[in-house]
C-alpha cells in the first residue's frame, strides 16, 4: 500500500511558557518533532506532510535537510481541520497515518503492527490503558467489544471518564474516506473544534472496519504538553539508553548520572563514572574508562583510553592506550595517535599529534602537527592566529620544546630539537641542536624594594 504520513505540529504549546514552538523543545538534545520524523522514516513512507502553524519558519528551519511537505495550518480550529489542510498533497489510494509532533518515542514496531490492517480499508487506531485517563479522549466499546466511538474529556460524562482506555492521538486511515470524512465533521463541541476523532463515529455508521493497536508502554505514546512532561520522559529515555549500554558491555557507576543524547556504540569493559554526558555519535573501544563529569561529543575513541575527570571533548580521533586528563579541553579536529599523553589544563585544536608525544600541563596547541615522542613542557603555546588569519606550527619527532615557550606561527621546529625554556620562538629550528631566546639575566647590587609612604 502507499503510505502517507501527517505529522500534526502546528500547536501552540501554551504551557511550555516558551518563546519556542513546542515541538522544537529538545529530548536527548533532539527536538521532539525530529524523534517523530526519524521514526516516520524507519517505515520507508511514500511522503511525509507536516502540518505547521506557531512559528513554523523556525521548525522548518530545523528539518530542512530532509524531504517534507510543509502544510500551513493558519488558524488552530482542531485536529480534525489540521489533518484536512494535508490532504489534497495526498492521493485516495493512500493510506494515512497521522502522528503527533509532542509525540517523541512512539515505537516503530507498534507503527508498523499498527500498519498491518487486518482488513482493507480499516480504521486503525492506537490505545493505551492509564489508571489516570484524565485529559485524555475515551474508547468507546460495545457489548462485542468493537470501538465505536472515542469521547474527549471535556464532552464525556462520568460513566465515560471511567473508562480507562485512551485514544493516544495515532490513526491509520484510508485517504479516500478520510477525504469523505473531513468533509463531514462539525464543531459543535466544548472545544469549538474539528475533531479528528469524530471520524470514528462515521466510519462506525458506514460500517467501516475499526481497529485497535495497543502498548502497556504509556511513554511510547506520551505527549509533552509542559515542561514536567518534558522532564519525565527524558529520565525515561535516558533510563532506557543507558540500560541498552551496559546491556553492550559497559559498566556504568551510576546509571542515573549519566545522559547520552545521540548513538553510542560501545567495547568490552567500557567504564563510565558519575555525571558524564555523552552527545551526538560516539564509538568507544574496549577497556576505555571516562572519569567524572566529564561531557564527550561526536569522538571514536580506541581501546584502553583513559579519560580522567572534568575533560571536554569535541570532534576528535583518540588512539589507543591515551591517556587524557583531568581538565583537558578536546576541540574539533584535534586527532591524536597511539599512546598520546595530554594533561591537566592542555587544550587542543584542530591539530595532529602522534605517537607517544605529551603534553603533559597547561598548554595551547592549535593548528599543529607534532611528531612522535616529542615532549612539550607545561605553559607551552602556539601562537597561531596574527589577529586576521590563522598559521601552522610543526613539531618534528622527539623535539623538546621547553616550558614556557611561544611558538609563534609559521613556524617549524625540526627532528629532534631543543627549545630552552621561556623562550619565544620566531623562525625555523635547525635539528638536533638547542635553540632559545631570553634577555641576559641580571643583578642589581644596593637595590631596594619600595616601601609604602607613611602618613
Amino acid at each position: 500500500m502507499k503510505l502517507s504520513i501527517v505529522i500534526l505540529a502546528a500547536g501552540l504549546g501554551k504551557r511550555m511558557y516558551s518563546d519556542l514552538p513546542k515541538v522544537l523543545h529538545k529530548l536527548a538534545d533532539k527536538p521532539l518533532i525530529r524523534h517523530v520524523v526519524d521514526t516516520a522514516l524507519t517505515l520507508q513512507p511514500d511522503s511525509i506532510h507536516i502540518v505547521y502553524g506557531h512559528k513554523g519558519e523556525q521548525v522548518r528551519e530545523a528539518l530542512h535537510d530532509i524531504d517534507i511537505d510543509w502544510v500551513e495550518q493558519a488558524e488552530q480550529l482542531g485536529t480534525g481541520h489540521a489533518v484536512a489542510q494535508a490532504l489534497p498533497h495526498i492521493a485516495d489510494d493512500a493510506m494515512v497515518l497521522v502522528l503527533c509532533g509532542d509525540v517523541p518515542l512512539i515505537n516503530p514496531n507498534l507503527l508498523q503492527m499498527l500498519c498491518t490492517s487486518p482488513e482493507p480499508h480499516s480504521l486503525g487506531v492506537v490505545t493505551v490503558e492509564l489508571d489516570n485517563p484524565y485529559g485524555y479522549g475515551r474508547i468507546v466499546r460495545n457489548a462485542q467489544g468493537k470501538v465505536v466511538r472515542i469521547v474527549e474529556e471535556k464532552e464525556a460524562d462520568a460513566s465515560i471518564q471511567s473508562i480507562k482506555e485512551i485514544n493516544a492521538g495515532i490513526f491509520l486511515i484510508p485517504a479516500a474516506n478520510l477525504r469523505s470524512w473531513l468533509g463531514s465533521l462539525n464543531n459543535n463541541n466544548a472545544q469549538g473544534e474539528y475533531y479528528l476523532t469524530d471520524v470514528v463515529d462515521l466510519a462506525v455508521q458506514e460500517n467501516q472496519p475499526i481497529y485497535t493497536t495497543t502498548t502497556d508502554n504509556i511513554y511510547e505514546v506520551m505527549g509533552i504538553n509542559d515542561r514536567i512532561q518534558l522532564a519525565k520522559l527524558e529520565r525515561y529515555y535516558q533510563t532506557q539508553q543507558v540500560q541498552n549500554l551496559m546491556l553492550a558491555g559497559a559498566t556504568v557507576r551510576d546509571p542515573a548520572r549519566l545522559d547520552i543524547r545521540g548513538t553510542v556504540q560501545t567495547g568490552r569493559d567500557v567504564s563510565i563514572d558519575i555525571n558524564v554526558i555523552l552527545e551526538g555519535d560516539i564509538i568507544l573501544g574496549n577497556r576505555v574508562k571516562i572519569g567524572s563529569n566529564t561531557v564527550i561529543r561526536n569522538a571514536k575513541i580506541a581501546d584502553n583510553v583513559e579519560i580522567l575527570s572534568n575533560c571536554v571533548i569535541e570532534d576528535v580521533v583518540i588512539g589507543a592506550g591515551c591517556k587524557i586528563g583531568p581538565f583537558a579541553r578536546l576541540r574539533p579536529e584535534a586527532r591524536l595517535a597511539e599512546d598520546v599523553h595530554i594533561g591537566n589544563f592542555v587544550e587542543i585544536k584542530k591539530s595532529t599529534v602522534a605517537q607517544g608525544s605529551k603534553i603533559n600541563h597547561l598548554s595551547y596547541i592549535g593548528d599543529s602537527e607534532i611528531g612522535s615522542k616529542v615532549n612539550i613542557g607545561a605553559g607551552t603555546i602556539t601562537c597561531n592566529y596574527d589577529g586576521a588569519n590563522k598559521h601552522k606550527t610543526i613539531i618534528g619527532d622527539r623535539a623538546f620544546i621547553g616550558s614556557d615557550t611561544q611558538l609563534v606561527a609559521p613556524v617549524t621546529v625540526a627532528e629532534g630539537a631543543t627549545i630552552g625554556a621561556g623562550s619565544t620562538i620566531t623562525q625555523d629550528t635547525p635539528p638536533e641542536t638547542l635553540t632559545f631566546s631570553r634577555v641576559p639575566q641580571k643583578t642589581i647590587d644596593g637595590w631596594q624594594r619600595p616601601t609604602k609612604k607613611k602618613i
